[in-house]
C-alpha cells in the first residue's frame, strides 16, 4: 500500500514512457483499483513507434500500422493525453501542457499537478545549419517519414523511367544517406534492396542506374558492432555499388545539389539525415539539472541528481554505468538500456511509493545487430561476430521478442511470413500526403500543390 495518494505524470510516449507506464501497471495493479494512484501520460502521439523497425517498414516488409502500438489499447489503466509539454515547474509540481483542443477552446495551456514526474521525452534529430537542409532534407525517426521515403524512392524511379531529360533522369535515381550510425545504415541498406528489386519492373531502370551514397563525418560507420564488424559492413555496401565516403561532410544541398566536404557534387532529389540526435528541448524549459550536452542528470536508481520525485532515463537521462570500469561513463542513449531501465524505473517509482528500498540500474552492454537488408546483416553478441544471414536472422528474432504485445509480435511475424512466400510489393502511396487533393480539385478549389510534382518544392 502507498504511503498516500500520488498523481504520477509521464512525459513522452517512447519506449520509457510506455513500458514504465506498464511496469506501473503491473506492480500498482492494487492501488490503481483503490484509487491510491493515478497515472497521466502525455505524448505527441497517440502511440509508441518501434524505432529498429522502420527500415524494415520503409523496404515494405512489415506495415506502417503494425511498427507502432497504440497506447490508449496498451495503457488501460493510465490517463493518456495527446499533447505537449510546454515547461515544467518542479518546484511546484506543475506541468504546462498544450493539447489538440488547447487551440479550438481558446484558453490556453492546461496547467497539469503532480506528486512524481517521470520525464521520458525522447530525442530529436539533430540539425545543423547546412543550406538547403531544412528545404530538401528528410529525416528517419518517425513512422510517417519512414512511409514518405518510401513513397518518395519509387516515386523517383517513376520520374527517372518517363523523362526525357538525362539531368532530371540522373537526380531522381541518386540517394544520398547522411549518417553512417544504426538508422542511416539500415534503412540505405534496406531500400537500396528494395529499390533494386523494383528495378525489375521498370523497362529502362536497371539497378547500375541507381547511386545510392553514404557520408560519415567519422572515420567508421557502425560502432556499435566494432571496428572489424564496422569495415565488413563498408566492404558488403561497396560490393552492392553503394559509394560509402568516410571522413566526409555534407556542405550544402541547396538546390537540390548535395554538395560533400571532397568536393563531390551529386544532383539529388533525395537527402536522407539520420547524423544524430539532440535531447529534447523540453528538457531545457524544467528547472531540473542538466549536464554539458543537455541532458538530465541521474543516480544510478533513475532519479534526477538532487531532486526529489523526480525520474528519467533513456535518450533523456545521463545514467551512470556502474558496469563500466572506469568513473563517469554513463548508458549509451540506445533501445537495448531504454527497454531495461523503464522496468527499474517503474519498479524504483512503486518502492518509492511504499517507502522500499530502490533497485540499482546495472546492465552490462551485451552487443549490437544491425540488418544491411533482406539476408544481409552483421552483429557483435557476447564478443562473438555473426555476419550474413545469421547476423540478419538474429537481428529479426532480437527485435521480434522486444517489440510491445503480443498482438504486433504475431502480427508482424505473420508478415514476415507473408514476405517470404510472395514477391514483394512496390506501390507508391504519396497520395496519402493530400489525401483532400483530389476533391478540392473536384470541387472547383486549388489543390495543395504536391512539392514530390513541383521541380522547384522539396523533397
Amino acid at each position: 500500500m502507498v504511503k498516500e495518494r500520488a498523481r504520477i505524470l509521464i512525459v513522452g510516449g517512447g519506449y520509457v514512457g510506455l513500458y514504465t507506464a506498464l511496469r506501473l501497471q503491473q506492480k500498482l495493479k492494487p492501488e490503481l483499483k483503490r484509487g491510491e494512484v493515478e497515472i497521466t501520460l502525455v505524448s505527441t502521439e497517440p502511440y509508441m513507434t518501434y524505432q529498429p523497425f522502420l527500415p524494415e517498414a520503409a523496404a515494405g516488409s512489415i506495415s506502417p500500422r503494425h511498427v507502432v502500438v497504440p497506447l490508449r489499447r496498451v495503457l488501460d489503466q493510465c490517463r493518456i493525453l495527446i499533447g505537449e509539454v510546454q515547461s515544467i515547474d518542479h518546484a511546484k509540481r506543475t506541468a504546462t501542457v498544450t493539447t489538440l483542443a488547447t487551440e479550438e477552446e481558446g484558453a490556453g495551456a492546461e496547467q497539469i499537478t503532480y506528486d512524481e514526474l517521470v520525464l521520458a521525452p525522447g530525442s530529436v534529430s539533430r540539425a545543423l545549419p547546412i543550406p538547403g537542409l531544412a528545404d530538401y532534407a528528410i529525416g528517419f525517426k518517425t513512422v510517417e517519414e519512414a512511409i514518405g521515403l518510401r513513397n518518395h524512392v519509387i516515386e523517383q524511379m517513376d520520374i527517372a523511367s518517363s523523362t526525357r531529360d538525362p539531368a532530371i533522369r540522373d537526380a531522381a535515381l541518386t540517394f544520398v544517406f547522411v549518417g553512417g550510425g544504426y538508422a542511416g545504415v539500415e534503412a540505405l541498406g534496406e531500400l537500396e534492396d528494395m529499390a533494386r528489386y523494383a528495378a525489375r519492373y521498370y523497362h529502362n531502370v536497371r539497378p547500375e542506374d541507381m547511386k545510392w551514397i553514404l557520408v560519415e563525418a567519422s572515420n567508421r560507420i557502425l560502432p556499435e558492432v566494432g571496428e572489424e564488424m564496422g569495415k565488413y559492413t563498408v566492404t558488403q555496401l561497396r560490393r552492392r555499388n553503394i559509394d560509402v565516403r568516410l571522413e566526409t561532410r555534407l556542405d550544402s544541398c541547396a538546390d537540390r545539389v548535395a554538395v560533400l566536404s571532397d568536393g563531390a557534387r551529386f544532383p539529388t532529389r533525395t537527402v536522407v539525415w539520420t547524423a544524430g540526435v539532440k535531447p529534447h528541448p523540453i528538457l531545457a524549459a524544467t528547472d531540473l539539472p542538466l549536464n554539458e550536452r543537455g541532458r538530465l542528470k541521474c543516480t544510478p536508481e533513475l532519479t534526477v541528481d538532487g531532486v526529489t520525485h523526480a525520474w528519467a532515463a533513456g535518450d533523456a537521462a545521463a545514467v551512470p554505468d556502474v558496469t563500466a570500469a572506469e568513473s563517469g561513463k554513463e548508458t549509451a542513449p540506445n533501445a537495448q538500456h531504454a527497454l531495461r531501465q523503464a522496468r527499474v524505473l517503474g519498479d524504483n517509482i512503486a518502492h518509492s511509493l511504499r517507502d522500499e528500498a530502490l533497485e540499482t540500474y546495472s546492465h552490462k552492454y551485451v552487443g549490437s545487430v544491425a540488418s544491411l537488408g533482406l539476408h544481409k546483416g552483421v552483429a557483435h553478441v557476447y564478443g562473438r561476430k555473426l555476419k550474413g544471414y545469421p547476423a540478419w536472422f538474429m537481428h529479426r528474432v532480437y527485435h521480434l521478442s522486444r517489440v510491445p504485445t503480443f498482438n504486433r509480435k504475431a502480427r508482424v511475424l505473420a508478415e514476415w511470413t507473408l514476405a517470404g512466400l510472395f514477391k514483394r510489393e512496390i506501390v507508391s502511396l504519396g497520395s496519402l500526403e493530400h489525401p483532400r487533393a483530389e476533391f478540392e480539385l473536384a470541387a472547383g478549389g486549388k489543390p495543395p500543390l504536391d512539392p514530390k510534382l513541383d521541380p522547384k518544392g522539396s523533397s
